[in-house]
């Protein structure tokens, strides 16, 4: 059995790192019984949603000055509404993660945290957070 919830995430700059795990725990922890897999989704192209270092913030801004340099705002891309750059960031990133949960609880590593990643902001983001029980 499945249950879901949609998180409304509003972000500030055209890249940013948004920290989700403890809004999840705090508005879909209901969905967070027992023992399964929560699947973490964004319903955009130029949005995606990774785990990673949450403790230092110079990790993950560490990652977006990489991924900028990697996939630069302006170059010669052919796509008019002149944000080519995001859908990529979004597909070396991708869209969405599953974790586990054992006893209601998900299984994040010590150091570890689930994010939005913001390509193509500010924007209005939706987060679809999806619990699978065990059986």
């Amino acid at each position: 059995m499945a249950a879901s919830r949609r998180l409304r995430v509003e972000t500030q700059s055209r890249t940013q790192f948004v920290p989700l795990a403890a809004r999840i725990r705090a508005e879909a922890g209901a969905l967070l019984s027992g023992d399964g897999l929560l699947h973490v989704s964004v319903p955009h192209t130029t949005a995606g949603v990774c785990v990673n270092e949450g403790y230092d913030p110079d990790v993950m801004a560490d990652v977006g000055r990489v991924l900028e340099r990697l996939v630069p705002w302006k170059a010669d891309y052919r796509h008019a509404e002149g944000n080519s750059a995001a859908h990529v960031k979004t597909i070396l990133v991708g869209s969405s993660v599953s974790l586990p949960v054992r006893g209601g609880a998900i299984e994040l590593g010590q150091w570890q945290e689930i994010f939005l990643c913001e390509f193509d902001g500010p924007r209005s983001r939706t987060v679809i957070v999806t619990m699978a029980a065990s059986p």
